[in-house]
């Protein structure tokens, strides 16, 4: 029995994360991108970013992931999540997620904008999607799922290196 319900509770998931993803796919088009740079998407796409990360909390991590049903790392989730709810593909890993994106303010951060943590001796080692109200999405390790995180936990506070955004200019 208990092997059932495990069953249902990850089928349970999978069908939530499809209907995000069915939801959004009807609303966002592709993004238009300026010509200064390629991975700047236009503002209106931040609420369909936040609601498909949301919707992921709780998929599994796994390094190297870049999927629903595989499982996620930090990197692969904001790939999947920026190619899905704005059409725009954006790099994999979280160096070139960092060399990618335009660095603002951290006060300046606005749902959708990426942070970046030194999580492995080095900066811009794990990013996560900012949501607002100082908490962001991301895919730890450590935790085994996708999940919210605050920017004041004493772990990330400690090792916060930027905030940077993939949206064209306010």
């Amino acid at each position: 029995m208990a092997t059932f319900c495990g069953f249902f509770a990850d089928w349970r998931h999978l069908l939530g994360v499809t209907a995000v993803v069915a939801l959004l796919s009807g609303c966002a088009g592709t993004a238009s991108l300026p010509s200064s740079s390629p991975y700047a998407v236009s503002q209106q796409h931040r609420q369909e970013v936040v609601m498909l990360a949301l919707g992921l909390a709780g998929s599994p991590y796994r390094y190297g992931g870049a999927e629903p049903i595989g499982g996620f790392d930090c990197s692969g989730l904001v790939n999947y999540v920026f190619n899905q709810a704005t059409g725009t593909a954006v790099p994999r890993t979280t160096g070139d997620q960092a060399q990618a994106s335009r660095r603002i303010n951290r006060s300046d951060l606005r749902e959708g904008d990426l942070v970046f943590f030194n999580t492995l001796g080095r900066a811009n080692s794990h990013v996560g999607i900012y949501i607002g109200d100082g908490r962001f999405v991301n895919a730890p390790s450590s935790g085994g799922y996708v999940r919210i995180d605050r920017l004041d936990n004493p772990y990330f506070s400690k090792r916060f290196t930027s905030a940077r955004t993939l949206f064209a200019s306010r």
